[in-house]
């Protein structure tokens, strides 16, 4: 019939593939629904892989977060692009339902003309203290993400005149080429400060600090996404490019393991830090990390009254953190949330009476002005987010980080999926939604009746509860004492009691350090 109808040509090829394809099908020994239905049962496979995007176009409410809602990620795009962000028609909040949390409002509300909002971050031993805004990127390391994107944060860094975390993946050409400020993070790999072996290279750390596009510098404990969790870039995955901002060799793996090796102490930490201060010609020194045992981070505390040797900030990483791809069980259910662990640090600083002393930084999907401001009240002095920036240079939430087949460019080092990415496009963006987010910032502290938004205090939150009362949050989460920790004053939420069992020379509990 072909001779006659030509199309009937085409059509024994396309049959003729699908009975090639059953017959596999029906041998192949991986997959038990295609050895049942053959050809068919891949429709099952087809539809799994796109169930992401149909639930996120199709089925879920503008509140559903997964991880963020709708609602969330048009906020960043609208500010990000300039748009109209504003809402007709009212709240689709359910007010009287428990959970939901409002600011109280002044009848004499302010007015700032610069929403330009600062904090200075550097401690009595600082000689080279940073002026930060209040909104900065948080740690993401190129290698996670395309040349193209980092580019684009930098750039938006530089324009918006805030900074930048470099991830613990290292300083790339491309943090440096756009100039933006840059807060050099070293992991437990040092990449970028190592020595042949994975060691720290004290020399080799200083040279990178000495740089004056670094303004801070971060040791990352721990990390909100998977906290005690180390990591594995293959060797097949590392570029020239990557190997030459992590200081590692090609054709080996890399490796990042779960601890550190420079320290194994809290006395230990502390000299460390005291170290890189020293190296860093007095730039500000400090850490970040995801609480856990909080026992832990009271030994580090003991550990600064011991030596002396105070950070001069402190990150704090929710587990609700997610730029890092981690096991189902880290990312579900290890860590500590951002809110409990922001008020555990900022009252432990309190009670040991060196909290002037020390800055906070908090993080954990703050990608709105309430959010941030609702840190700032917990006692966070400045915030940062990874997600939200990815949102502004154009993260459609695809959730394919780790396939390295990230449909917009950020995600991937696959050259034809990063050139999608326009750098110029997107770094405007990225200081447009800095700019944005902080004006609407400053409105909420106007609104608020306050002079800055750092005079935000707990109590200027409201709660609802499961009984659908409404209460206080600083009766949630009260400010403890200056000094508590070091008087005899009793304590009703348990600090002095795990205080007690903290050891500045151990992280091991009091039971196994005998």
């Amino acid at each position: 019939m072909g001779f006659w109808i030509p199309w009937v040509f085409i059509l024994c090829l396309g049959f003729g593939a699908l009975s090639v394809l059953g017959f596999r099908d029906l041998q192949q020994p991986r997959h038990s629904i295609l050895r049942n239905y053959p050809v068919l049962g891949h429709m099952r496979f087809l539809f799994e892989g796109i169930r992401p995007e149909i639930r996120q176009y199709l089925i879920e409410s503008d509140q559903d977060e997964q991880p963020f809602s709708r609602e969330q990620r048009s906020l960043v795009y609208q500010r990000a692009k300039g748009e109209e962000d504003k809402r007709p028609f009212g709240t689709q909040e359910a007010v009287y339902e428990a959970g939901y949390s409002w600011l109280t409002h002044s009848v004499q509300p302010t007015h700032f003309d610069d929403n330009d909002f600062r904090v200075m971050i550097g401690g009595p031993d600082c000689k080279q203290p940073y002026s930060a805004s209040l909104y900065n990127i948080s740690a993401m390391s190129f290698g996670s993400l395309s040349a193209n994107a980092i580019l684009a944060l930098n750039t938006g860094a530089k324009m918006g005149g805030f900074a930048h975390d470099t991830g613990e993946g290292g300083i790339s050409r491309y943090h440096r080429e756009p100039g933006g400020d840059l807060i050099y993070e070293i992991g437990s790999g040092y990449f970028g400060c190592r020595n042949d072996d994975g060691s720290f290279n004290p020399d080799k750390f200083a040279e990178q600090a000495a740089s004056d596009q670094v303004k801070m510098i971060e040791v990352k404990l721990s990390q909100g996404a998977k906290p005690g969790h180390g990591g594995m870039l293959p060797a097949s995955k590392i570029t020239p490019e990557i190997a030459e901002a992590r200081g590692v060799p090609m054709g080996i793996d890399c490796v990042s393991p779960a601890a550190h090796s420079a320290f194994s102490n809290p006395i230990e930490l502390m000299e460390f830090l005291g170290l890189l201060r020293e190296k860093s010609g007095g730039k500000p020194v400090g850490f970040k990390l995801c609480i856990g045992h909080r026992r832990e981070f009271m030994c580090m505390v003991k550990a600064m009254l011991e030596t002396g040797i105070v950070p001069d900030f402190i990150v704090v990483d929710g587990t609700e953190g997610g730029t890092g791809a981690a096991p189902l069980e880290f990312a579900n259910h290890v860590g500590m949330p951002m809110v409990e662990g922001l008020t555990f640090v900022h009252n432990t600083l309190r009670g040991a009476g060196i909290r002037d002393q020390v800055k906070i930084g908090a993080a954990g999907k703050l990608v709105s002005a309430f959010d941030i401001a609702r840190a700032l009240s917990l006692g966070a002095d400045w915030c940062n987010s990874a997600r939200g920036y990815m949102f502004a240079i154009g993260c459609i939430q695809a959730q394919a980080c780790h396939t390295n087949h990230c449909p917009v460019g950020v995600a991937t080092q696959d050259p034809l999926r990063a050139r999608a990415l326009d750098v110029g496009n997107k770094s405007q963006r990225v200081a447009r939604f800095h700019d944005n987010t902080l004006k609407a910032l400053g409105e909420m502290a106007g609104a608020a009746g306050l002079k800055n938004p750092c005079e935000f205090l707990p109590y200027h939150f409201m709660a609802r509860r499961s009984d659908g009362q409404m209460t206080e949050a600083a009766d949630v989460y009260t400010y403890m004492p200056e000094g508590f920790l070091l008087d005899d004053s009793p304590d009703e939420h348990g600090y002095k009691e795990r205080w007690a069992r903290a050891n500045a020379h151990s992280f091991a509990p009091p039971e196994a350090a005998r």
